[in-house]
């Protein structure tokens, strides 16, 4: 398959990687040039554009049977989300209106989900965030599904969750310094999946998912804050961090919820090779262990 991968960064560099490595004609999409000699050593052919500014996609090539869209804010406010994600995929599908890929993925977001009760949600749980950046996600998502149902453009969302791995981990990079704090009781939950994983999943999306449906990209098991770090610290021989009142200003909102990943494994057929944080954290504290980085 000829291949597309929009946001060659922390996730997309590594999948482009492995498409190669499955013998995929891959190219990476980047709005900076200055990664093209790591896309090129990754196996990918490197392009340049911004999909914020469409007339820097026109010069394109657009005859790709896949494309993901993996692209990243940067961290950004809902005017930042609005830029990358909404007018960002409203200009790839305008680009690619007169030569479709036979499989278009997006990742998402479980932040849409805005449940705050311990419940178990799906895809068919309500998506109505409070955040102003997640209410974009849906706006965006909402335009997608709209294209796959009017227009039969091959729209696939995927919900991604905390995502982590080497070098990546908010609140285990907090516990190694010291300066980790479980919020409140400790009893919100945390919704996860190792990146070698979200690359899996978005393969196997790319194989065998159904257009116009969205799939949750989480691993099995939520884990409460509390839980997180008491396996931590027992893991590490460390102190459990000290409680701290629950944090209100976090960009996406404070949620808690286990979102499910059942449609994910029941239709995709994913097989997770780090199925929760236990086994995944594990491989990542014995990587920086062989790496003499003190843990």
């Amino acid at each position: 398959m000829r291949v597309l991968i929009v946001g060659c960064g922390y996730v997309g560099l590594p999948l482009g990687k492995e498409l190669a490595r499955q013998g995929h004609d891959v190219s990476g999409l980047r709005r900076s040039a200055l990664a093209a000699a790591e896309m090129q050593a990754a196996g990918l052919t490197p392009l340049h554009a911004d999909i914020t500014q469409p007339e820097t996609l026109a010069r394109l090539p657009r005859q790709f049977d896949w494309v993901v869209n993996c692209s990243a804010s940067g961290g950004g406010d809902a005017a930042d989300y609005r830029e990358i994600y909404l007018e960002g995929n409203r200009n790839l599908l305008a680009w690619l209106a007169d030569a479709p890929p036979k499989k278009f993925i997006y990742t998402s977001s479980t932040s849409v989900y805005a449940q705050n009760d311990g419940s178990v949600v799906t895809e068919q749980s309500p998506a109505e965030p409070d955040a102003a950046t997640a209410k974009v996600l849906v706006e965006t998502e909402k335009f997608l599904l709209a294209a796959a149902q009017e227009k039969k453009f091959p729209s696939v969302i995927l919900r991604v969750a905390g995502i982590y791995g080497p070098g990546r981990g908010r609140l285990f990079k907090q516990f190694l310094r010291g300066a980790a704090k479980i919020e409140g009781n400790g009893a919100r939950f945390l919704n996860m999946i190792h990146r070698d994983d979200l690359i899996g999943v978005i393969i196997a999306a790319l194989e065998k998912g159904t257009p116009g449906e969205i799939y949750n990209a989480v691993d099995d098991e939520p884990v409460t804050q509390l839980n997180f770090f008491r396996w931590l610290a027992e893991t590490l021989k460390k102190e459990l961090p000290p409680f701290a009142p629950e944090e209100i200003s976090r960009k996406r909102g404070v949620t808690s919820k286990r979102v499910s990943n059942v449609k994910l494994r029941a239709e995709l057929n994913y097989a997770f090779r780090f199925p929760d944080f236990r086994a995944g954290y594990a491989a990542e504290i014995g990587r920086l262990a062989a790496q003499d980085f003190p843990v």
